[in-house]
């Protein structure tokens, strides 16, 4: 919705039409890191673009965990390695297929071919500036990337304004996993001013607390078997109901 602007030092966001998607722009060492650049082929292609304005090389990409819409690519972006976690690496290769098939089906104009193509991030982080913070959260191999210096937290599919946590139904005791998570985010931004989650709005300031304490509260009323009061749930969100309901379900086996 909107051109790629710069939230921070040498960190650039773009967001999408598709729910309020984030693609993100990363100045290292060696030049521009594109992480989990989406979603429409013609917003990858005006992404390119910004990217072209930008004067510097795309050096790699980074997926933050595996599922078909952090998987994309453009071919504009050039062949350079795509990194992730190594157990995010495995997932995608596994499940590749069925994530174009989904691409396919959800976006337009995707480079079909070019989904899920990630190798394992190599030890030190490569071309990947900062501090990758994995957990099982949402995703197996799902890592938020720290950037101490910039006091920015690339968060991935957590601490979403717009979006409840979302369990993954393959994995067990989500609730207890999100909230090693959190435990685990929370003392990443202590210090931190700025969090880019991979849906909504960039968090800054007092938003950051609130982002996290929303989370708690939420896996909290999962805990007690009581209906969460979030403002992420209502008539606005109704497609958020079904994740809602599983994530209950889980909950309950637990």
């Amino acid at each position: 919705m909107g051109k790629l602007h710069e939230v921070a030092d040498g960190v650039w966001v773009r967001q999408s039409e598709w729910v309020w998607s984030n693609s993100i722009v990363v100045r290292g060492e060696e030049g521009l890191v594109l992480i989990d650049p989406g979603i429409h082929g013609a917003e990858l292609n005006d992404l390119a673009d910004d990217v072209e304005r930008l004067g510097l090389p795309v050096v790699a990409g980074f997926c933050t965990h595996p599922h078909w819409d952090h998987l994309l690519w453009h071919p504009r972006f050039g062949d350079v390695p795509r990194y992730a976690t190594p157990a995010a690496a495995r997932v995608a290769g596994e499940a590749r297929e069925r994530a174009q098939t989904m691409a396919a089906q959800s976006a337009s104009g995707i480079p079909v071919d070019l989904v899920a193509l990630l190798t394992d991030l190599p030890a030190g982080g490569g071309p990947v500036p900062g501090e990758l913070i994995e957990h099982q959260a949402h995703a197996v191999g799902h890592a938020a990337v720290l950037l101490a210096d910039r006091g920015v937290l690339l968060a991935g599919d957590m601490l979403s304004d717009v979006l409840i946590p979302l369990f993954d139904v393959r994995q067990d005791d989500q609730v207890g996993a999100y909230a090693a998570a959190l435990d685990r985010l929370g003392e990443a931004v202590r210090d931190v001013g700025v969090v880019v989650p991979g849906h909504g709005a960039v968090a800054e300031g007092p938003q950051v607390a609130a982002r996290l304490a929303a989370d708690r509260a939420y896996l909290d009323a999962l805990r007690h078997g009581v209906e969460p009061v979030d403002a992420r749930l209502g008539s606005h969100a109704e497609w958020l109901f079904g994740p809602h309901r599983s994530n209950q379900e889980q909950a309950r086996r637990r």
